[in-house]
């Protein structure tokens, strides 16, 4: 099977293009055609900043996209790939009640009843069928709003992408939901081949039923597109005849499937009068419009969202993707395209791409990205700086262009590492994220003083932490002068933050002599290296601190004197800190337990369901485990006497494949050689049916 040979920057665009839609869409959604005609007129371009919205928010379509599909990553990079496996995906990186779905309650939300019926043992595709939860329930949009991800994994195999889309799809639907995700899963793979439009719907039509609702709805959607030529008619029609009066439920797939359907007919190469029809139309439109976008970014590719307004500079391709992986949680559509590209060689039987730069984090190599980085200057930023993208050595490099920078004045560009201000303003869904770079890493990035630069200029890498008042406060490095036309690699070792988390990341600039004016080449940016801080309260209010966990936790309380305190109503709770970039490290600190059946610490957790556990029992043991979904292995065990509302001093490690664990004095060390072994992740504090506490965590080299 051929792959296409632009197949990353398709990927690239089709992921841009669900970005714009969704974060178009989402500020009036739900609203109908004639409240947006009425209060926002034709939907054109981002209206957020109208509705007092940030722009780039949490939101299910991004989430559930982007982090579902990473089931493939762990059980299998396979083309049967199953809704078993997709579903015990769900419950490894959905937090309840926080990340990634509308929780809305069961039998109103179709995916929080779903995700109810996993947890408590039914499995997929059972947790979302017909059979278990009725008809309205299963038909609900959910299906086709996660499906991009696996369509950009199947380039030109409508078959596969149906498949996987169908198994996906059958985690939380069913009926006509599924059979619209697995059209448009279709459509989207076959787009990487064809910019036909009637081809592409002809190829997703292949993939159902032909006597289906979907089908015949698409029947009557390209009829009234030949005999009206206004797309307005045609919405009117689909109103009429499948409004959302006709269907049961909060948000059913058909009649939105059916607006999705007449924007790609009336506007195929058109990304802005497409998103304006899909968006003007009303019902759910961050979820039609981020549909849209994606198929129309993979059958255009990046030059079709370069046309009408400037749709990527706002977003500068930043994305939050909430889950109990929070180190994936900040993230970008860069980062993304990467991933799944690789995903979809791999599964065709190539190899991966090579890692740009070295494994840089920050690279910049598709054609205008800027991966998360905007002025920040502590000057006049529209005025003074510009951020953009251009060819160096073969590869691309992020360009940031100064002007009138005074003396003594800095401007700054820095990216996202953890959560950014503006989830304080985000509605319905909340952010569960840690920070990406911690203290003790060692941070480089190549610049080259280039342009309009005379003499020399003084650069220096920043981080922006937050502070005890939950303010933004610059930390940086050591200043170097670049001569105009040179370049150097700039190099820190990142500082102790009081145990504060670094919210961002980037290079400042500051000017001398009367004017500056220039410009200067980001290569590449990295951090390498282990960890080292102490986790603890800082003093002052302050929150984010705090929302550096991801809470897994019934509790985790602020009220009590303990720095961490957390409590688990049923079965086992667990809050998570670091990344999967976290391999080697120590992990100690005084852990109580006040109530429970086990309780300790966690290390390279990967999630929910996935992780190594450093545990003491109340029957009297000490025991390190291996936790991978459903199934918790003791890989080692000894006599211990534990004792609730006293200290115990835990130190646990993580190097090669040996786990050690030490607990007041007594030691257990195994080395897991399994196909289940855990190579990365962060820390955890965990405690089962019961509280449990600590002051502080100290992480460190081995």
């Amino acid at each position: 099977m051929q792959l296409p040979n632009d197949y990353l920057e398709r990927v690239y665009a089709g992921v841009l293009g669900k970005l714009v839609g969704v974060y178009l869409g989402r500020p009036f959604e739900g609203w109908t055609y004639q409240k947006i005609m009425e209060e926002l007129g034709p939907i054109e371009y981002y209206v957020h900043e109208r509705l007092n919205q940030p722009l780039v928010v949490t939101d299910d379509d991004v989430a559930g996209t982007f982090t579902f599909v990473r089931a493939l990553e762990d059980y299998g990079i396979k083309k049967d790939l199953s809704a078993e496996e997709i579903g015990k995906a769900w419950l490894n990186y959905i937090v309840e009640d926080r990340a990634i779905l509308w929780w809305g309650g069961n039998g109103n939300s179709t995916e929080h009843t779903a995700w109810l019926n996993l947890k408590k043992g039914v499995p997929a595709p059972a947790s979302g069928s017909i059979a278990t939860n009725g008809q309205a329930v299963a038909e609900q949009i959910g299906a086709q709003i996660f499906i991009d991800g696996w369509a950009m994994v199947a380039p030109n195999q409508p078959e596969l992408a149906a498949r996987l889309a169908e198994q996906a799809g059958k985690v939380s639907h069913d009926g006509e939901s599924v059979y619209a995700a697995m059209l448009w899963a279709a459509m989207e793979a076959e787009a990487f081949g064809s910019a036909d439009i009637e081809h592409l719907l002809e190829t997703g039509l292949a993939q159902i039923p032909r006597d289906s609702l979907i089908a015949r709805l698409i029947a009557d959607v390209r009829a009234w597109h030949k005999a009206h030529p206004d797309w307005r008619d045609t919405r009117q029609k689909i109103q009429d005849n499948y409004g959302y009066d006709k269907y049961p439920g909060n948000c059913h797939v058909v009649p939105n499937h059916a607006l999705m359907i007449m924007s790609v007919l009336y506007a195929p190469h058109d990304f802005q009068k497409a998103q304006m029809i899909v968006n003007t139309s009303g019902w759910d439109t961050d979820c039609n419009a981020g549909n849209v976008g994606c198929l129309l970014g993979i059958m255009n590719g990046l030059e079709g969202l370069e046309e009408g307004p400037d749709w990527r500079g706002p977003i500068a391709d930043r994305m939050l993707i909430s889950s109990a992986d929070g180190g994936n949680s900040i993230n970008d559509a860069v980062k993304q395209a990467y991933f799944l590209t690789n995903l979809g060689l791999e599964l065709s039987g190539g190899q991966a791409l090579d890692a740009p730069k070295s494994g840089a984090q920050f690279h910049f190599s598709l054609p205008g990205s800027q991966q998360g980085f905007r002025p920040q200057p502590a000057i006049d930023a529209s005025k003074t700086v510009r951020i953009g993208n251009a060819e160096f050595e073969g590869s691309r490099a992020l360009v940031i262009d100064y002007e009138a920078l005074g003396p003594g004045q800095v401007a700054s560009a820095t990216t996202p590492t953890f959560s950014p201000r503006e989830m304080l303003d985000m509605r319905t869904y909340d952010l569960m994220a840690t920070p990406l770079v911690y203290p003790g890493q060692v941070v480089k990035a190549r610049v080259r003083a280039d342009g309009g630069n005379k003499g020399s200029v003084d650069v220096r890498l920043r981080i922006r932490v937050y502070n005890e008042r939950d303010q933004l406060t610059d930390i940086d490095g050591e200043i170097v002068s670049i001569a105009a036309g040179h370049e150097t690699v700039l190099e820190w070792r990142l500082p102790d933050t009081g145990g504060q988390p670094i919210a961002e990341i980037g290079i400042a600039i500051t000017g001398s002599g009367k004017r500056a004016d220039g410009r200067l080449l980001i290569d590449y940016l990295r951090w390498d290296g282990g960890p080292e801080l102490t986790l603890r309260r800082p003093t002052g209010d302050c929150d984010f601190w705090r929302m550096s966990w991801v809470n897994g936790a019934s509790f985790f309380s602020k009220r009590f004197p303990q720095a961490f305190r957390i409590a688990q109503n049923r079965g086992e709770g667990i809050i998570i800190h670091g990344t999967r970039q976290w391999t080697d490290y120590e992990a100690s600190g005084d852990v109580m337990m006040h109530l429970g059946n086990y309780g300790g610490m966690a290390v390279r957790a990967q999630g929910l369901r996935r992780f190594y556990g450093a545990r003491v029992t109340r029957d009297g043991k000490m025991q390190i485990v291996r936790v991978r979904d459903e199934d918790t292995q003791v890989l080692a065990e000894t006599d211990f006497a534990t004792e609730f509302e006293t200290p115990i001093s835990m130190k646990v490690s993580a190097k090669g494949n040996r786990i050690s664990f030490k607990a007041n004095g007594t030691s257990l060390s195994v080395e897991d050689d399994s196909r289940d072994a855990f190579a990365d992740g962060g820390v955890g504090l965990l405690v089962h049916e019961g509280a449990l506490s600590s002051n502080e965590i100290r992480i460190g080299a081995v």
